[in-house]
């Protein structure tokens, strides 16, 4: 189990047991960590993640609370879960994303031109590495979008849009809980916007085909 996942069910189980209420304030970082035997880093990876399925509530300047867990709250939640670790149509989703994003980036290496590539250099330096879950996920849809739409085919660029769209919640849990999912997805982005810009269907078929497994491999994991 990878320790962001062990820190959230450390977390949960506290809520659970009553350890915390709704509306109760956790304690502070140095002693919950201690206190579960965690390391701060894995804590917080966990406090972000459970922040996104709005278990708990981070008020910068504040501190971390419980929500009021209302039934509808929950309900997000576990639906949240539900999605990525028991639902297999998820891993179908990604398995159909690897037959099609590799087509795509090979119709469209033929047809980008040097300022098509100059835009994808571009919207690859607005992600660092202090970006954001969240805005990573935005970046990677505009950026398969981009893609898409150079490969010149309308059914194709929707479908994958589709896909993108149902996808999302599995893409922002494995940026939340795989350490260098920044990092390991520009480098997977700049290997394919280099094979486009060299015009080698080929090569950029099969960098986006790796950039997909990337993320199918984490998802099986994860369902175990």
């Amino acid at each position: 189990m990878a320790l962001t996942d062990e820190a959230i069910l450390k977390i949960k189980s506290m809520i659970r047991s009553g350890e915390l209420r709704p509306g109760d304030r956790l304690p502070p970082e140095k002693e919950l960590s201690e206190a579960l035997g965690l390391s701060r880093s894995s804590l917080r990876e966990a406090v972000k993640a459970l922040e996104v399925i709005r278990v708990l509530d981070v008020r910068r300047g504040d501190g971390t609370y419980v929500t009021s867990l209302t039934p509808d709250l929950l309900l997000d939640a576990m639906s949240f879960v539900v999605d990525i670790h028991q639902d297999a149509s998820v891993l179908e989703l990604f398995e159909v994303r690897r037959l099609l994003e590799p087509a795509a980036a090979g119709l469209a290496a033929p047809r980008a031109a040097a300022c098509d590539v100059e835009h994808l250099h571009g919207l690859l330096a607005q992600v660092h590495a202090t970006t954001s879950v969240e805005d990573l996920v935005a970046h990677d849809q505009v950026f398969h979008r981009y893609i898409a739409e150079l490969s010149g085919n309308a059914y194709l660029t929707s479908l994958l849009e589709t896909l993108s769209s149902s996808t999302l919640r599995a893409r922002v849990w494995r940026g939340l809980s795989e350490e260098g999912a920044v990092e390991r997805t520009l480098t997977e982005h700049r290997a394919i916007v280099n094979a486009l810009a060299s015009g080698d269907a080929a090569l950029a078929a099969a960098h986006a085909t790796v950039h997909i497994d990337g993320v199918a491999g984490w998802l099986r994991r994860a369902m175990g």
